[in-house]
């Protein structure tokens, strides 16, 4: 169990490095090459379009050997990142962008395969420890990767970027071959669905599941909203040179880094859906605090989104992995990871749209969203568990399934 866990807090590791490196230097590349803001953010929306099909896309990690397809993808991925030693001018921006897709279709495989994969390494009580753990190692990355990307694209440029970045699915492949299963992947013939609907019926069937995706989907879009009303709130309403957004970015890291460590205790005691409604209140805390006119308070504020933002996400992949059949955990999980991470690409756009009556608002607005979303969870589970705890709840769930 010990190797199992290295192994896959060391993919989360890797993955965190090279996707938020490439991310931000695939902006830098394409702002370079063609002078345009507008071009260099469409490669953000590549990465995030094929987060649409993930139910699809999950599909077929059950109609295939999960382990097989998710080496099989990052070293497809390796030789896309390769196929960035072409570029020589803006001619050649269009390899950027279909880079950039393919990337977002294989974060698409490769994050429902590994949660797929996790239930077939790991004992179910340590899976929400294993999440918050992976959870700390990709923060963390995220803390480091952007400036290190972007300090090698200043020295070297964006080829020597390509090849490191390409380097990483290769050792990530290497990793996940050395796993060691401890149930047969069920993934066959046999196994195929009929539907890749059953997915979202399967997704919405139980509360244990439905809960705390919807908490991590409200959450995950309410922080796409933000993201224009923190600029509007740092540079008009503390008038802070914008590099202060990087003092808030590392300040809600470090609590990401927190949050990582601590959730799967927490989700133990008092199970998923407690995890998830307790993420949403602190991620609405954080946001109302940034609305504080005085800097120290935002930066507290950002450490305190930094906790619940992740807590969210953890339940609902800990929930999926926990309640799901292990013949559909691929459909499922790509179905779940639409339904979270979707609704961001709209809420984006809405967000710059809101910012026009200023930055506080939209940040208001977001609070309310996840207070409601929180109170909507603990309602439910007063008016169906009764007396019973959140973490008595979980245990009735856990014997049900």
């Amino acid at each position: 169990m010990r190797r199992n866990t290295f192994l896959f807090v060391a993919v989360s590791m890797l993955a965190g490095l090279g996707g938020s490196a490439m991310a931000l230097v695939s902006g830098i590349w394409i702002l370079d090459l063609t002078g345009s803001t507008g071009l260099a953010a469409l490669a953000g929306l590549c990465v995030y379009a094929p987060t649409l099909a993930g139910p699809w896309l999950g599909g077929l990690l059950d109609r295939v050997p999960r382990r097989p397809l998710v080496i099989g993808v990052n070293l497809a991925l390796a030789a896309a990142l390769l196929s960035l030693l072409a570029v020589r001018g803006p001619g050649q921006a269009w390899l950027i962008y279909a880079v950039s897709f393919a990337y977002g279709v294989g974060y698409v495989l490769v994050d429902a395969g590994e949660t797929a994969l996790l239930p077939a390494a790991l004992p179910p009580a340590r899976l929400a420890d294993v999440n918050g753990w992976r959870s700390s190692a990709q923060e963390g990355m995220k803390l480091v990767a952007p400036l290190a990307g972007a300090g090698l694209y200043a020295w070297r440029g964006g080829h020597v970027v390509a090849v490191l970045a390409a380097a990483v699915p290769v050792l990530v492949a290497a990793l996940y071959g050395a796993l060691r299963l401890t149930r047969t992947d069920p993934a066959s013939p046999a196994a195929r669905p009929a539907r890749v609907r059953g997915g979202l019926a399967a997704l919405l069937a139980r509360r244990a599941v439905r809960v705390p995706v919807a908490l991590a989907a409200v959450s995950i879009a309410m922080s796409g909203f933000t993201t224009a009303a923190l600029y509007d709130v740092v540079v008009t309403d503390l008038a802070m040179p914008s590099t202060f957004l990087g003092v808030l970015a590392s300040a809600q890291g470090a609590g990401s880094l927190l949050a990582g460590l601590v959730v799967g205790r927490f989700a133990r005691r008092r199970g998923e859906i407690a995890v998830g409604a307790a993420g949403a209140v602190l991620f609405a805390v954080g946001c109302l605090g940034r609305c504080l006119p005085w800097w120290p308070g935002t930066v507290a504020a950002s450490v305190v989104a930094g906790v619940g933002l992740p807590w969210t996400l953890v339940a609902a992949v800990t929930a999926v992995q926990t309640y799901t059949p292990p013949a559909m955990l691929g459909r499922v999980a790509g179905t779940a990871n639409t339904a979270m991470f979707g609704p961001i690409t709209l809420a984006v756009p809405l967000g710059s749209a809101a910012v026009a009556v200023g930055g506080r608002p939209p940040l208001v607005v977001a609070a309310v969203m996840c207070l409601a979303a929180a109170l909507a969870a603990a309602h439910g589970g007063r008016r169906r568990g009764g007396a019973a705890t959140p973490a008595q709840a979980g245990d009735e769930a856990r014997v049900r399934a």
